[in-house]
Formats: structure tokens, C-alpha cells, sequence
């Protein structure tokens, strides 16, 4: 029974809407999940494609090298075999990355219904202020599983696959650690930059200024250094570099946001 427009919606009709919400997602989850599962030739030439030396990254880097006078050839061709051990671990590990995939894929429909929900209840500077913070936290979270995607899982990948204490120790990589290790760092690096639009939320109440994560970079830089080695699922430094260098630089960004924040609301402070 449909509640009329002029009518104020009971606690029940709002569980009943975010009822309806949440069977919508979960349904274009599962599509997702049987589309991501169906298409797996495709879906592992992708999620395999940095185990290969003809990576985009790895070609780039050869390149390059090349130009300056190094063996590109050398830095170029390496071969990381990844094995499977267990029964099962295959069928487990292309349910698991199906999954993944689906909810990357339906994020911004999760977001769109998501925010119907909210958005009777804002107003209208709160809709257009949450439209931006939806559609830049989205922006951002892909900006961050691409870098990893492109940068950070390749050069840790290529770095640990080919480490070794001695050519009599050959290393033996199972498809389960390369996969977890995709997943994990992919969705932390996703989750971690959304840090400038937390910044911009934390600056609009008021809890935290420019002049504030200045005087705290130090700080800043030590717990960026701890999250990194919480998040990574090895424990080598060069991995824990790579992974802390572009949030240490979303945080010098976010400083800039907080400080253009700052400007904007004292000019509003000011015309009002």
C-alpha cells in the first residue's frame, strides 16, 4: 500500500523503503556476481595480468630504462609461477574474485539508491553538498583500486616474486596469496583515499583546520607509516613505501581542501 506524498512517513514505512533498498542491491549484487563468474577467461586475464612481464607498468618501466642506458631486456622479462595447492582453492578463489568484482561494479547504483533513501530528508544545499561528497568519495575510491591496480600491487608483486636469498631457493607463489594480496591492497588503497573528502567533512564541523594538519604532519606521517604496515599483507619496507607515498601525498592535498573549506566558510560567515 503506497503512503501518501502528503503524509509523514512512519518509522515502519521507512524500515519498508530501506527494506525495498537493500533487496535492490542485493539482487544487482548477485547479477553482478553471476555476469563476473560467467565471464571468467576475461575476468582472470585481468586479475593474472600483473604476474605477466608484458604488463602495461612493466613495459613502461623497461622503456624507460632503455632510454637511460640500462638492460631493458634484463628488467623487463621475469617469470613468477603461481601455483594451486588445495582441491578447491581454484572454484573458492573465482567465487571470491567474482564477488569483489561485483561489488565494484555496482557500487554506483548502491550509492544512487542509497542516497534516494537520505535525500527526502536534506534540504536542498544538504542535496547538493551530499551529491558532491557521493560523487567525489566514488571518483576517489576508483582513483585508488586503479593505482593499485597499475602501480602498487605490480611493483610489490614483481619485488617480492622475484626475491630471493639464494638461486637455490626458487620461490613458490600460490594463486590464493596473489589473489588476497590483490583484494586486500586494492580495497585499502580504494578506502584510503577517501581521506581528502573525510578531511573536507571533519573541516565543515569544525574539528580540524590547515593550520592544525600542518602543525600535526609529523604525526600525520607516523600514523600514515602505521596504517600502511597494518594494511599490507607482507612485511617487506619497500611495500610499506609504496603504499604510504600516495596517502602522505592525499594528505598534503587534503590540507589544501582544508584550507579552501576554511576560506569558503568564513566568506559565508561573512555575507550572512
Amino acid at each position: 500500500m503506497a503512503v501518501p506524498e502528503d503524509k509523514p512517513m512512519t518509522f515502519w514505512d521507512h524500515l519498508d523503503a530501506l527494506r525495498a533498498v537493500i533487496l535492490r542491491i542485493l539482487a544487482v549484487a548477485l547479477i553482478g556476481f553471476i555476469a563476473a563468474f560467467c565471464f571468467k577467461e576475461p575476468l582472470f586475464r585481468l586479475v593474472l595480468a600483473p604476474s605477466r612481464s608484458d604488463f602495461i607498468l612493466y613495459r613502461w618501466i623497461a622503456g624507460i630504462s632503455g632510454l637511460i642506458g640500462l638492460d631493458a631486456g634484463r628488467l623487463q622479462n621475469f617469470k613468477v609461477e603461481l601455483f594451486s595447492t588445495a582441491l578447491t582453492a581454484q572454484f573458492m578463489i573465482h567465487m571470491k574474485m567474482a564477488f569483489y568484482t561485483s561489488l565494484v561494479i555496482i557500487l554506483p547504483y548502491t550509492l544512487y539508491l542509497l542516497y534516494g533513501f537520505v535525500s527526502p530528508a536534506l534540504h536542498t544545499g544538504e542535496r547538493r553538498s551530499s551529491t558532491k561528497v557521493i560523487v567525489w568519495s566514488y571518483i576517489l575510491f576508483m582513483l585508488g583500486v586503479v593505482l593499485d591496480y597499475l602501480v602498487i600491487f605490480p611493483l610489490a608483486f614483481r619485488f617480492l616474486g622475484t626475491y630471493q636469498v639464494s638461486a637455490d631457493v626458487p620461490n613458490v607463489i600460490t594463486l590464493e596469496s596473489y589473489t588476497d594480496t590483490l583484494i586486500t591492497l586494492t580495497l585499502m588503497m580504494g578506502i584510503l583515499f577517501e581521506l581528502p573528502v573525510l578531511s573536507w567533512f571533519l573541516a565543515r564541523l569544525g574539528v580540524i583546520d590547515a593550520p592544525f594538519m600542518k602543525k600535526y604532519r609529523r604525526h600525520a606521517v607516523v600514523a600514515i607509516l602505521a596504517v600502511a604496515a597494518v594494511i599490507t599483507p607482507t612485511t617487506d619496507v619497500f611495500t610499506l613505501l609504496i603504499v604510504s607515498l600516495p596517502i602522505y601525498l592525499l594528505y598534503e592535498l587534503s590540507i589544501g581542501i582544508v584550507r579552501r573549506t576554511g576560506r569558503q566558510d568564513s566568506i559565508t560567515g561573512l555575507s550572512s
